[in-house]
């Protein structure tokens, strides 16, 4: 008997990732990082020195060029944009800092300068990072592919030479090159890239397969029935681009903002200085007054106001593993009104284990005795079903028996001799043909019932009598349904579920962990829908996924969180924010931290509005002394940064928590 029933590849082609290569832009690749990090160490240099009292000429420098290297590039970006007739805030805080340094002030207006191009910095490394995952997507497909000719020859072409219509040989251990339908063979693909589903799936003649996904032992035939640019996985990386587009607008409202706020402030201080000027007041004092206000008015405060709160609440929930990646997630993630949640590998943990053993009436056989004769016989197969088998054997510390005469017939199971006698484990409908009827009644039935509950169902045949059978499935996350019953709480209804899976193994899910409102068997583009849906009425929808396939869902979603420890590149770099720990039950503390920061933002805008408000009316109506104007200015400054460092403290957390479990 062969050892298999199909040949191998050779050794030395090696199989591609299972996940899109990891193309990631260093950090300090990016001329606006090394910038940014010149200008805050010198900034950290400096000042120390002047507040120890060292001389000028010891600290003056440094902040000088802390100005320059901070500053240059935001300085050119508005002068380039005063020349389409745009004035920008980028403008108008180094023209602050500028004038903050005119007057005195150069500790200020460096302060100024390292927050600009330190989130500068930030951003440019945000929109590369998701440039590189979107582009190693397109690495999942293979380069070439083996096109059949119609003399009976083959060909190796590159995939986007393949046109509809040619036929494709796939052989095992290889990715699939076109989006297609099997014409002959069987195997077992692998298509978690594109549904998300945990095992591989049967393919035979007439099933529908897709590029990147890869095949299992058999070797395939396939006809193709789509272009190289039409693909589910390039639709995938043309979703991510399109769906991230989409929240331009809200950027083009800040804009808006920003332009008005910047020539109000413009023109209000030329007022200032003018006014007075015109009315015979004395020059020196006219501009003290000009300068004067544009300190005060100037928006430090308003910045602090805003950032502290949401950077302690980034840092706070960093530290409990959840990376957000931006202090504008992190406040959109309090405003989520509406959760879809992936199935695999985020309800679940994403790896097949064995849950039933059922030895059959007459089979004489104890449950371990048939976990360990079908783990024997499993124990040379590379399959996910198979190293379930043999992991769940070892975790009862059961002694496995030699396996002789293997083979591995895709879509039906694996036969071996074991012990001298024949053994045979796989799917029931294959191997019950054969079976007596009393036998083989009791094992249909064994094997609906598993099935049902929404279980993989495994038969177990001993010199071709079925003596057992295994159910397999993806286990539950332990706080699933608390996960579930925490966000319904937050948001006012209950989850969607949004899955590639089948459904009744997705129903079964649902029922347990409390959610009603089950979308299963979905593509990419079918997740996107039903996202788009729920905010076409209004909704801010927060997705959470972990798998490629999740991924435009994720760019399509008003907020979209990643689980990292199996999460793909792509999902990683495309989502706001990961779950670095694969804690489910920090999702629901994340927004109720979010919601906590959004509220500490609002005091601080009060509390600096005030300040801002007062220091203007007087420097405008009275004589305020620079001094106090500058005292006034560093005080709000000071009140709401300190104010917005409550929450990095433990306690927030712990808070958060706990409004997310009532």
């Amino acid at each position: 008997m062969p050892t298999t029933l199909i040949e191998r590849p050779a050794p030395s082609a090696a199989p591609r990732p299972d996940t899109a290569p990891r193309r990631r832009t260093r950090v300090f690749a990016l001329p606006e990082a090394r910038w940014a990090t010149a200008a805050t160490v010198l900034f950290l240099i400096a000042l120390p020195l002047q507040l120890t009292g060292a001389p000028a000429w010891a600290w003056g420098p440094l902040y000088a060029l802390a100005y320059a290297t901070g500053g240059w590039e935001p300085a050119w970006a508005g002068l380039q944009a005063l020349r389409e007739k745009t004035l920008d805030v980028d403008l108008l805080m180094i023209v602050a800092a500028l004038g903050a340094a005119a007057v005195g002030q150069v500790m200020d207006g460096a302060l100024l300068i390292v927050i600009f191009a330190t989130s500068g910095a930030l951003e440019a490394l945000a929109t590369a990072r998701t440039a590189d995952s979107v582009r190693g997507l397109l690495d999942l497909a293979p380069t070439t592919a083996t096109r059949l000719l119609p003399g009976g020859g083959e060909e190796s072409v590159p995939t986007e030479r393949l046109a509809v219509g040619d036929t494709v040989l796939v052989r095992p251990g290889e990715r699939i090159g076109a989006d297609g339908r099997v014409l002959d063979g069987a195997s077992e693909v692998d298509q978690a890239t594109i549904t998300g589903e945990p095992l591989p799936v049967p393919k035979e003649p007439g099933d529908e397969v897709f590029a990147g996904t890869l095949n299992g032992t058999g070797a395939l035939r396939v006809r193709v029935e789509r272009d190289a640019a039409d693909s589910v996985i390039a639709r995938i990386v043309k979703l991510v681009e399109e769906a991230s587009e989409t929240k331009a607008p809200t950027q083009l409202f800040i804009e808006k903002v920003e332009q008005r706020y910047s020539i109000g402030m413009v023109i209000a201080t030329l007022a200032v200085f003018a006014v007075p000027l015109a009315f015979g007041a004395a020059f020196t004092g006219s501009l003290l007054r000009a300068m004067t206000f544009m300190i005060v008015a100037s928006p430090c405060a308003v910045v602090l106001a805003t950032m502290p709160p949401l950077l302690s609440a980034i840092a706070n929930a960093g530290r409990h593993g959840v990376l957000v990646k931006s202090a504008v997630v992190m406040e959109r993630l309090g405003q989520t009104d509406a959760v879809a949640l992936d199935k695999t590998g985020t309800l679940t943990e994403g790896t097949p284990r064995v849950t039933d053993i059922r030895p059959l009436t007459g089979s004489d056989l104890t449950e371990d005795g048939l976990l360990a004769l079908a783990a024997a016989a499993e124990h040379p197969s590379e399959h996910p079903l198979a190293r379930a088998v043999v992991d769940a054997a070892r975790s009862r510390g059961l002694a496995l028996a030699a396996a002789e005469d293997f083979t591995s017939a895709p879509g039906i199971g694996v036969t071996a001799t074991v012990d001298g006698r024949a053994v045979a484990v796989g799917a029931p409908a294959r191997l019950l043909n054969g079976a007596e009827d009393a036998v083989r009644a009791e094992a249909a039935a064994v094997a609906a019932e598993l099935e049902d509950g929404g279980r993989t169902a495994v038969l177990v045949e001993l010199d071709g009598t079925p003596v057992g059978l295994l159910g397999i499935a993806d286990r539950l996350r332990p706080d699933a349904a608390a996960t579930v019953r925490a966000l319904t709480a937050l948001t006012g209804s209950a989850p969607v579920l949004l899955t590639g899976d089948n459904p009744r193994a997705a129903a079964r899910l649902a029922a347990e962990v409390g959610i009603s409102d089950v979308r299963a068997a979905l593509l990419p583009q079918d997740k996107v829908t039903a996202v788009k849906e729920q905010q076409a009425a209004g909704r801010k929808v927060l997705v959470v996924g972990d798998g490629v396939n999740d991924a435009p869902a994720l760019a399509a979603a008003h907020t979209g969180l990643a689980m990292g420890r199996a999460g793909s590149d792509l999902a990683l770099e495309t989502a706001d924010a990961v779950i670095v720990r694969d804690e489910l039950a920090t999702v629901p503390a994340v927004v109720a931290l979010s919601r906590r920061a959004r509220s500490f933002v609002v005091q601080n805008l009060v509390i600096a509005s005030v300040f801002i408000s007062v220091l203007v009316v007087w420097d405008l109506v009275a004589t305020l002394p620079l001094p106090l104007g500058v005292l006034g200015h560093e005080g709000s400054t000071v009140i709401v940064g300190l104010n917005g460092l409550r929450l990095l403290r433990e306690a927030a957390w712990t808070r958060a928590r706990a409004e997310a479990d009532r």
